[in-house]
């Protein structure tokens, strides 16, 4: 008999990539130019968690998906109106700031939070997806946090790829430096997992599936919970876009060895 499991995805939402963002300092601290006004998109990162979910509950019957998302709710619902129409699952949003300038150890807080308050959901077959990395939240810690406060021991990051054992156990494959992979041996959930990209291409849109989704979707994000991050004193001196540099020569007859000394004394300075 296959294990059914309880797989919580942990998404945030990030301006469209091919919208131009510039900084500016605002009267809450660090923004975007015209944020309100910027098309909003699924995290990257977070998506492939999504599908990943959505393609292991498909092969384990029972297993149940949720998306938990911070962000604006006008935001989280216009995302939400494409994201829906890809995988099944059942939303979890809460009504906050989506910046990429929050302290993640205030958003790692809220969403552990907003997770642990899921009806029903089981601890024994809990596995948490998220994205390695992200769009907005780079930082690179926020989803183990979540982890540390679920009190979940058991974490990888930089999937991807993970294969279910005919015991239970799991084997993760993890991504390493050099294009190298560890191959790792779980024995079961708790869990965490970080996905990179994996291996699964992105679902098509399913106007069933969506309107599916859309009756516990609405009726989420009316009763979504208002959410206020810390800043734990965090602040920042100035925000302003890298500027651009171009130096060009034309050199003939330079060696390797000459042009190497030449980059390296450019960079220095």
């Amino acid at each position: 008999m296959s294990t059914a499991y309880h797989v919580v995805v942990c998404a945030s939402l990030v301006p469209d990539p091919l919208q131009t963002l510039e900084p500016v300092a605002g009267p809450a601290g660090p923004a975007l130019k015209n944020e309100a006004m910027l098309p909003f998109v699924l995290d990257p990162w977070a998506a492939h968690a999504l599908y990943e979910a959505a393609h292991l509950a498909k092969n384990r019957p029972g297993t149940k998906v949720w998306l938990v998302s911070l962000g604006p709710k006008p935001k989280l619902q216009q995302v939400m109106m494409t994201v829906a129409q890809k995988v099944p699952f059942e939303f979890v949003p809460l009504d906050g700031s989506a910046s990429g300038f929050a302290e993640a150890s205030a958003v790692a807080a809220a969403l552990a939070e907003g997770i642990q308050a899921i009806p029903g959901l089981d601890r024994s077959k809990l596995l948490v997806f998220g994205g390695w990395e992200s769009a907005s939240r780079g930082a690179g810690v926020t989803l183990s946090m979540v982890g540390e406060r679920l009190g979940i021991i058991d974490q990888f990051q930089g999937v991807d790829e993970l294969k279910i054992q005919d015991d239970g156990a799991f084997e993760v494959v993890e991504r390493l430096e050099g294009g190298q992979h560890q191959i790792s041996r779980c024995a079961g959930p708790p869990a965490l997992f970080g996905w990179a990209t994996g291996h699964l291409p992105e679902p098509k849109n399913n106007p069933q599936i969506g309107m599916i989704n859309m009756r516990t979707l609405m009726p989420a994000l009316q009763k979504a919970k208002p959410i206020q991050l810390a800043d734990a004193g965090l602040s920042f001196d100035s925000v302003v876009l890298p500027k651009q540099l171009r130096e060009t020569r034309i050199v003939k007859d330079a060696s390797a060895e000459d042009v190497a000394r030449e980059i390296v004394d450019w960079i220095s300075k």
